[in-house]
């Protein structure tokens, strides 16, 4: 079993920084990739940021390329979000989410999600 404890959302104004952390604890191998997810209100899920925990490779979106980027520590199982030059089109509920694949971008490929956290971003 994985658990997913995510923090640092919150209301920020366009042109704003944010920093989410995803505390990850359990089976080492179903945490292989840690992702960032998001939902905006009335749209569907969508894939932000994965990093592999064994090397640091990492994938973004070309929507918050530049803006935004993942990173991890490994010695306190933690992946980070920081996200700059927010925008209101940003605002979502984020979600950590963990899986046993090299890499995915998709939805489906992950085993086990955090709560989520919002993230408001005011115009």
């Amino acid at each position: 079993q994985v658990q997913l404890v995510e923090s640092g959302g919150g209301l920020v104004q366009a042109g704003g920084s944010l920093r989410l952390s995803c505390a990850a604890s359990g089976r080492a191998f179903s945490t292989n990739i840690l992702g960032w997810f998001r939902q905006p209100p009335g749209k569907e899920r969508e894939f932000v940021a994965v990093i592999r925990a064994s090397d640091g490779a990492a994938w973004t979106a070309d929507s918050v390329k530049g803006r935004f980027t993942i990173s991890r520590d490994k010695a306190k199982n933690t992946v980070y979000l920081q996200m700059t030059s927010l925008k209101p089109e940003d605002t979502a509920v984020y979600y950590c989410a963990a899986g046993p694949k090299t890499t995915s971008l998709i939805v489906a490929a992950y085993n086990y999600w955090g709560q989520g956290t919002q993230v408001t971003v005011s115009s």
